[in-house]
C-alpha cells in the first residue's frame, strides 16, 4: 500500500509548497480535485518543473468539461514535464453541477464514460482518434511525445466499476468507508480487470483522515467541512452502503495507533493507494503527518 497526500490548495505557489512538503516527507503522491477554482492540470504543470520527484494525480476532472483531445492535450502536457508520473482520474461530477451549472445534459452518463474513454486513451497512448458514438466524436491526434499516463476512473456503482476494470488502468474513490471498499469495490474492479485479462488495476481510495484525542470533536469538524457530500446521489449510495449517517462516519480517526491499525486495514483490503485529506487543528495535523509518514 502506497500512502498519498489528497488536498485542494487554491494558489499554485501554495499547491507547489505542498506538494515539495509531501515529497520532502516521503510520500508516493500527491491528489487534488477539480472543484471551482484552480485547474488542477494546468497548476499541476508548475508543480511538474519544481517538485518532479512524486506523482501527480487528479481526482478527479470531470469529462464534460472537455472534450477527450483537450484533456489529451493538457494531460500529455503535464506527464511530459513530470516524466511520467501523472495519475489521470476522471469521473462524471454529478448532474447538478453538469446540467444546473454547466447547461449541459448528463443523460447516459455511463454510455458518455464509455465513449469518452474509447476517444480518449488512443490519443493518450500516441495513436489516432476515430470515433463516432451518440455522445462523443473524436477524429485526430495529439502530437505531445510523453508517456501515457495512468487513467483512473471516479468508478462507486457496479457498471463503472466493471468499465474502469475493463478499460482503464483503475479507479480513484472520496467519501467510500472501508467495509464498502473491502466488499464492492475491490472486489468488483479486480473481477472485472481478471476477465478482461488486464493487470491488477489501481485502487485509490481518498478518505479524511485525523489523529486526535477529541474523537467526536474531529468527526462534527469532517461533518461541518464535508457536509455538501452526504447529499450527492453518488456519494450518498456508498454512505448508505457503509450503514453510515454521513462524511463523519467513514473518516478515519482516532489515536495515533487507533489510526494507523484502520489505515493499514484498508491497504489489507486491497486498497493500493491511501490519498489522505489530513484535518484537523495545527497539533492534529502534525501529529496525522507523522503516522501518515511513519507507515511509508
Amino acid at each position: 500500500m502506497d500512502i498519498g497526500i489528497y488536498r485542494y490548495v487554491p494558489t499554485v505557489d501554495g499547491l507547489v509548497a505542498e506538494v515539495r512538503s509531501a515529497a520532502d516527507r516521503g510520500f508516493t503522491s500527491f491528489w487534488m480535485p477539480q472543484i471551482f477554482g484552480l485547474d488542477t492540470l494546468s497548476a499541476y504543470a508548475a508543480v511538474a518543473r519544481e517538485v518532479p520527484d512524486i506523482d501527480l494525480g487528479t481526482a478527479a476532472v470531470p469529462i464534460h468539461r472537455a472534450h477527450p483531445m483537450a484533456l489529451a492535450q493538457q494531460a500529455l502536457t503535464v506527464s511530459q514535464l513530470n516524466g511520467g508520473r501523472l495519475a489521470l482520474g476522471i469521473g462524471l461530477s454529478h448532474q447538478v453541477v453538469v446540467e444546473s451549472m454547466w447547461g449541459l445534459s448528463y443523460d447516459k452518463p455511463l454510455l458518455h464514460m464509455r465513449e469518452y474513454l474509447a476517444a480518449l486513451l488512443p490519443m493518450l497512448s500516441g495513436e489516432p482518434s476515430s470515433f463516432d458514438g451518440e455522445t462523443v466524436i473524436s477524429h485526430g491526434s495529439v502530437e505531445v511525445a510523453a508517456p501515457a499516463p495512468k487513467v483512473l476512473v471516479a468508478a462507486l456503482g457496479p457498471r463503472m466499476l466493471e468499465l474502469a476494470g475493463t478499460v482503464a488502468d483503475g479507479t480513484v474513490t472520496w467519501m467510500v468507508g472501508p467495509k464498502t471498499l473491502a466488499a464492492h469495490i475491490v472486489p468488483s474492479i479486480n473481477r472485472a480487470a481478471e476477465a478482461a485479462g488486464r493487470a491488477r488495476p489501481r485502487v485509490t481510495a481518498a478518505m479524511p483522515v485525523c489523529v486526535t484525542d477529541d474523537i467526536e470533536r474531529a468527526r462534527e469538524l469532517v461533518a461541518e467541512t464535508f457536509i455538501m457530500y452526504g447529499g450527492l446521489p453518488s456519494y450518498r449510495a456508498m454512505l448508505d452502503r457503509e450503514g453510515a449517517a454521513g462524511p463523519e462516519d467513514v473518516a478515519v480517526v482516532g489515536s495515533a495507533a487507533e489510526v494507523a491499525e484502520q489505515l493499514v486495514g484498508i491497504g489489507d483490503s486491497g486498497v493500493t493507494t491511501i490519498a489522505a485529506y489530513e484535518v484537523g487543528n495545527p497539533d492534529e495535523l502534525d501529529a496525522t503527518r507523522e503516522v501518515l509518514a511513519s507507515l511509508l
